[in-house]
């Protein structure tokens, strides 16, 4: 999941080396955190949140087929 979230990230952004994932392994839920450059925070975000909504929606949907739940949070 790491690495999906990786790649969606750094095809958005002007600095793709910038781009961290950090993965926070709970019992139920993983939480994986975004951080990128202050500048490429808002092509993260998207038009009214609809690239983060978008992101997260194929994070959901490829985890619940691992049988896990998760939750991508963007970092400032």
């Amino acid at each position: 999941m790491k690495d999906l979230i990786e790649f969606m990230a750094k095809s958005l952004v002007d600095d793709p080396s910038a781009v961290e994932v950090t993965e926070l392994v709970g019992d139920k839920v993983n939480i994986y955190e975004l951080k990128v450059s202050q500048p490429d925070i808002g092509k993260i975000i998207g038009r009214r949140g609809k690239t983060i909504g978008s992101m997260r929606t194929i994070l959901k949907a490829a985890s619940l087929k691992r049988g896990k739940k998760a939750e991508l949070e963007l970092i400032e």
